[in-house]
């Protein structure tokens, strides 16, 4: 599968990581670089096209992020998205300017002329601003593409060189024709085939795999996570039973995952699985501790300890699956960008596993990438739809001290919850759902008899990374069903909530 590559140059943006999403979304392979990388490597990656993102800094103060002028002698396209194309203007000669009017939000776009950049967008639409600084003057063999009522230059281009400048974020869904513009550029200007799609990617990856791995042991530490498992089965079609994996049940899974595990894995896939349950282990551990920082530093040791004892009993091995996908190495700062947080998917295995190499075979994808590679796989939707979860798994939705009492009320709460919402045909629409066991009792009344029992919360909340997030606007009476359920089937709960908070400025989980 050839690959035309466009890089992204990250300059600090809150929607870089859409932005580099979206471009996929059209069939074109991308990476995102910091903007600080070198222009040997720029030159070394022959882009088929380049993105400037946005970003939180004014061009014209001292120590902002800038690009070397170089860059636009390549004689490669160039797109810049809000800092990005006030950048493009300082860099070549232009004026930027602290507007007087902070645009932000939902703005009329009118066009100017004909462009290609605009091929087939109307004359007016809706675009999604967010800028204080605007371009005042453009450099020479620029001109205007279009503007709104407060921004006179809401788009600019010089076509003979290729280099594009907007304003406003293509990237959001907020801008009406902002797929269509980005479409534009990638197809129209930059001239690309679009041919990275998953089905390639899966059967180039099997390949791969194939050669490197023939004859070598391999180890997978699988989660039932969707990434550890896409990782794991496409190096099962790679090296068939030459792959063991190891599935540590810490005893804080959702309801009927440790079995559903073992069912598609080991029975279904054919793979050589090692369950361990380890439940008991876990929950000793946790005895007594509420602090959430405290019960993730046990569950992640203890969860070290037993993989170590089970690696052992395996022996060396030469490869070392890990589920990393994109967005880890970027947060990274394995891709140069700046470190948001260590990904932790393998979480300290490498030290105990005696292996000779770490294969990612993901490490290229973005997560809605990676799930069309399980269906290509052919990967059940239970596994390859599942909610994010987090590592520590309902240890930190059990607010308090962790009891199999409080994870067993937890768990059929939290079914109940993801039952009906799947019922409703919202699961498709809401990005991440899930039940928490407050440590809040209050009294209550069923029959005749007063109650004292816990309160449950539910977390709803629609995004596109999990970056930033919204409460889900759940209908009030699918939320009815829900509550009456809980209730009346999960003993020991007396009273049910729904957390209404975006992030920011909560976070999605309550610890």
């Amino acid at each position: 599968m050839s690959r035309d590559t466009v890089l992204v140059l990250d300059f600090g943006g809150q929607y870089n990581q859409l932005i580099a999403r979206r471009v996929r979304e059209h069939n074109v392979y991308c990476e995102m670089l910091p903007c600080t990388v070198g222009m040997d490597r720029i030159r070394a990656m022959k882009p088929a096209g380049i993105i400037f993102t946005g970003g939180p800094n004014s061009v014209f103060e001292e120590g902002s992020p800038k690009i070397d002028p170089a860059l636009f002698s390549l004689g490669v396209p160039v797109l810049g998205i809000c800092y990005g194309c006030q950048l493009i203007a300082f860099t070549l000669g232009g004026t930027v300017k602290s507007s007087q009017v902070r645009e932000y939000g939902r703005q009329e776009l009118i066009r100017r002329g004909s462009s290609l950049l605009f091929e087939g967008v109307p004359q007016k639409s809706a675009c999604w601003m967010s800028h204080t600084d605007r371009v005042e003057a453009l450099p020479a063999g620029f001109s205007v593409s279009a503007v709104t009522d407060t921004c006179p230059a809401a788009a600019f281009e010089d076509p003979a060189r290729k280099i594009y400048g907007v304003q406003f974020h293509p990237e959001v869904m907020h801008t009406e024709c902002g797929e269509k513009i980005l479409h534009n550029f990638l197809y129209l200007i930059c001239g690309l085939k679009g041919d990275w799609t998953m089905s390639g990617f899966a059967r180039e990856t099997v390949e791969k795999l194939k050669a490197k791995l023939a004859g070598k042991k391999v180890l997978c530490a699988l989660s039932g996570g969707v990434d550890s498992a896409v990782a794991a089965a496409l190096v099962h079609r790679a090296c068939g039973e030459n792959l063991t994996c190891i599935f540590v049940d810490h005893g804080l899974l959702r309801k009927d995952e440790a079995e559903e595990v073992v069912r598609v894995f080991r029975d279904e896939q054919g793979m050589n699985l090692i369950k361990v349950d380890a439940s008991q282990r876990f929950l000793a551990e946790l005895a007594g501790v509420s602090e959430p920082e405290k019960k993730r530093k046990i569950i992640g040791a203890a969860f070290i300890q037993v993989f170590e004892e089970e690696a052992k009993k395996i022996g060396a091995v030469d490869f070392l699956v890990q589920g990393t996908i994109y967005p880890d190495v970027i947060e990274s700062g394995l891709g140069g960008s700046a470190t948001i947080k260590s990904h932790h998917n393998v979480g300290g295995l490498p030290s105990v596993v005696d292996f000779k190499e770490i294969v990612e075979p993901l490490r290229d994808l973005f997560k809605d990438e990676v799930r069309r590679v399980g269906f290509e796989l052919g990967l059940p939707a239970s596994i390859v739809m599942r909610q994010p979860f987090p590592g520590p798994g309902l240890a930190i939705r059990v607010i308090g001290a962790v009891t199999a009492e409080k994870l067993a009320i937890l768990r059929e709460a939290d079914f109940i919850f993801r039952d009906e919402i799947a019922r409703a045909g919202l699961d498709r629409e809401i990005w991440q759902y899930f039940a928490v066991l407050t440590d809040l009792r209050s009294v209550g009344v069923m029959g005749d008899e007063r109650t004292y029992d816990y309160t449950v919360a539910l977390r709803g909340v629609t995004s596109v990374d999990g970056m930033t997030a919204d409460w889900a606007r759940v209908p009030f009476e699918v939320l009815e069903r829900i509550s009456s359920r809980i209730v009346n089937e999960v003993r020991h709960v007396n009273r049910i909530v729904y957390d209404i908070t975006s992030k920011p400025p909560a976070t999605i989980e309550w610890e």
